[in-house]
């Protein structure tokens, strides 16, 4: 990505949080680089030089600021095909594909050759996938040390490093620390194994934390979630390397631009998994300036996001459990489903006492199990063959999916309509332009009829649609 020296310095004056997560600052007099948002004295014109990522600052020989912490910066929110395709690759390696896989490998899941995602990794990021994943290790291995109490062996293994002792040399190499030294330097970190592990999360503002919460408030699944006004807490399953990790989690507003989120010390294993759910889940990585531009006198109030889910198959079922009927109607159907196929959980705050059933468990069923939940025969039927898809490993729902592919699989279960579809794709699988033009309360807020027509209407939102129903649920 070719970077304005100009325009970066004026962001870096300014503290411009436009910029923050797409550029960063790398001082010459102290080897160190941050965040254009940073606190810091700002350093003088010849003494900086601007990167497009954090690796590419690494790769040029800084190390990360201990005060604006580049690992807390928001990500990229593009949406054109190029940046979707870096988008998925990032999340990929930050998910640990390269520890488990080859490049080719990685390249060839994403459709691609390897040269090719070399290439675009070296033209938007300055670095080789290979580089950003060291350096994607290193920056959350530095957050675990910083927010956490993780003994210094679990940081490095669960920031996906194989030996402690390439972990420590890395480090010190890189950082010019060995990791327990920063971990001294740093704040104290809060939480502990018995109450969990506290992190932060950035996003660039405006944040209508709000709208989202009441949102999330509107379609609380008793017994799995717990939401109020400035709280949401919820179950949660991870499956990693073919081990289950459960627990729980809870997020709530944070100091300046960041969420808090507290995990589990059951979920300590799986951290890089809960934090690019919860980074998803809360759309954390969106352009609000941007997208409320596009969206004009719509985009009242600021800083709307489209709330993503901690499970896309969970999501995906409930929102099969929601077609044609109410919000409260789908909770409550979903709660039995929660109640009978549920797993319990315990050691979790009152209030979350179960987990969502998995794939495996649902497509085990008969449908005469849920339609004695009072779930009709169709819907029954379709969940029970969209677990059968994901167990199959036929279906994939969550943001780094092929999103025609998974929407021709989906169309294809007898029972899944193209409203269901929609709303997949916008929650689960995070598409931003994903519009449910057949839903009737979208129609009515487009004072429309038909499809069609709120598809017309529509139009002038694109390709930021799936913020436009946001807004437009809301005054429905």
């Amino acid at each position: 990505m070719a970077l304005d020296s100009d325009a970066s310095y004026r962001a870096l004056r300014t503290r411009d949080p436009r910029f923050d997560g797409r550029i960063f600052v790398a001082v010459r007099t102290t080897r160190i680089y941050c965040r254009p948002v940073c606190p810091a004295r700002t350093a003088r014109r010849e003494n900086v030089q601007f990167h497009p990522s954090a690796a590419a600052a690494e790769a040029a020989g800084f190390r990360p600021c201990l005060r604006c912490r580049p690992e807390l910066a928001p990500g990229y929110a593009s949406i054109d095909a190029g940046a979707r395709l870096l988008q998925t690759a990032i999340a990929r390696i930050e998910g640990g594909a390269l520890e488990t896989q080859s490049l080719g490998a990685l390249a060839r899941g994403l459709g691609i050759s390897d040269r090719h995602l070399r290439r675009v990794f070296l033209a938007e990021l300055g670095v080789s996938p290979v580089d950003f994943a060291q350096t994607s290790r290193l920056l959350l291995a530095k957050r675990l040390l910083t927010d956490t109490r993780l003994p210094v062996t679990d940081v490095a293994y669960a920031a996906g490093f194989r030996s402690l002792r390439r972990f420590n040399a890395l480090f010190a190499q890189r950082y010019r620390m060995p990791p327990a030294a920063l971990r001294r330097r740093t704040a104290n970190p809060s939480g502990g194994h018995n109450d969990g592990h506290r992190l932060r999360l950035g996003f660039r503002p405006p944040y209508d934390w709000e709208g989202l919460i009441r949102f999330l408030q509107q379609r609380t699944l008793s017994g799995v979630e717990q939401v109020d006004a400035r709280r949401y807490q919820r179950t949660l399953r991870i499956v990693h390397r073919g081990a289950a990790h459960a627990g729980w989690i809870s997020v709530m507003p944070g100091r300046g631009d960041t969420l808090d989120l507290q995990v589990s010390a059951s979920l300590g294993r799986v951290l890089p998994q809960v934090l690019a759910r919860a980074r998803s889940a809360f759309d954390l990585g969106s352009d609000p300036r941007a997208i409320d531009t596009a969206l004009g006198a719509l985009a009242t109030p600021p800083g709307v996001r489209v709330p993503g889910c901690f499970d896309g198959f969970e999501l995906s079922v409930r929102a099969i459990l929601g077609q044609q009927v109410s919000v409260a109607a789908a909770n409550r159907l979903a709660t039995r489903l929660v109640r009978r196929k549920g797993t319990a959980l315990t050691d979790a705050p009152d209030g979350l006492e179960r987990l969502f059933p998995d794939a495996a468990v649902l497509a085990a069923c008969e449908p005469r199990e849920l339609v004695a939940l009072g779930i009709i025969r169709q819907r029954a039927t379709a969940v029970i063959a969209l677990a059968k898809s994901c167990c199959a490993g036929a279906l994939r729902l969550d943001p780094e999916a092929d999103l025609d592919a998974t929407l021709q699989v989906l169309r294809d279960i007898p029972g899944i309509g193209p409203w269901t579809c929609d709303y997949i794709a916008l929650r689960a699988l995070r598409w931003p332009d994903a519009f449910p033009e057949g839903d009737v309360a979208l129609q009515r807020a487009l004072h429309v009829r038909t499809a069609r027509a709120a598809r017309e209407r529509a139009a002038r939102w694109q390709p930021w649609r799936g913020y436009a129903a946001i807004h437009l649920w809301r005054r429905a």
